[in-house]
């Protein structure tokens, strides 16, 4: 792993263990082993470093997306629960509690602090919005969905839903498993028995 790679991944766990706000660069400097000449060679500001942490996490979630899209209408449209479920769950192993969501967290954060931040994670809820979009329509084409089942709103809602559930079980202890449980139950009546 490089150097960069190292800061962005140590900067990653520090944002979601701690937060933005309160790891420092020292801290940053001090989890990737790393002085802070080789930080700043690679990052101009810790703002550019958490751009760079939420294109590391948002070409996870693209990649977990993209894998189960391949299976069909139906699995694409349960993708994102199913993403949802694999990287809460490895967070959970990780440290050993929900941590949440890395973009809802910083949107949380930093939305009323950073503006260039805000629209950085913007970008990635609307590609990952976009996306969802994307595989709800082709369930609609496929017929998959119940009749009534607007493909664009039902990604919006299951969006938002994600974020909800991941907030709630961070905020409550609840386990990994119950995330993806709650995303199940909305896509499920969505969709069509037989579908």
């Amino acid at each position: 792993m490089d150097t960069r790679d190292r800061i962005v991944r140590s900067a990653a766990k520090l944002f979601l263990t701690r937060s933005y706000q309160a790891a420092g660069i020292t801290d940053l400097c001090a989890a990737a082993g790393v002085r802070k000449g080789s930080f700043y060679h690679f990052f101009p500001s810790k703002a550019e470093l958490a751009k760079a942490v939420i294109d590391l996490h948002a070409a996870e979630l693209d990649r977990r997306l993209a894998e189960a899209e391949k299976d069909g209408p139906a699995a694409g449209l349960f993708a994102a629960a199913e993403a949802v479920a694999v990287i809460q769950t490895g967070f959970e192993q990780r440290f050993g509690r929900i941590v949440g969501c890395p973009f809802g967290n910083l949107a949380a954060e930093l939305s009323t602090t950073d503006d260039a931040l805000r629209e950085h994670v913007a970008g990635v809820f609307s590609r990952w919005e976009a996306k969802l979009a994307h595989a709800c329509r082709v369930a609609a084409e496929h017929g998959v969905l119940r009749d009534g089942v607007e493909p664009d709103r039902l990604a919006h809602m299951v969006l938002a839903q994600a974020q909800g559930l991941i907030l709630l079980a961070k905020v409550g202890g609840r386990p990994a498993e119950e995330i993806a449980e709650g995303l199940r139950a909305l896509l499920a009546v969505s969709v069509r028995e037989d579908g």
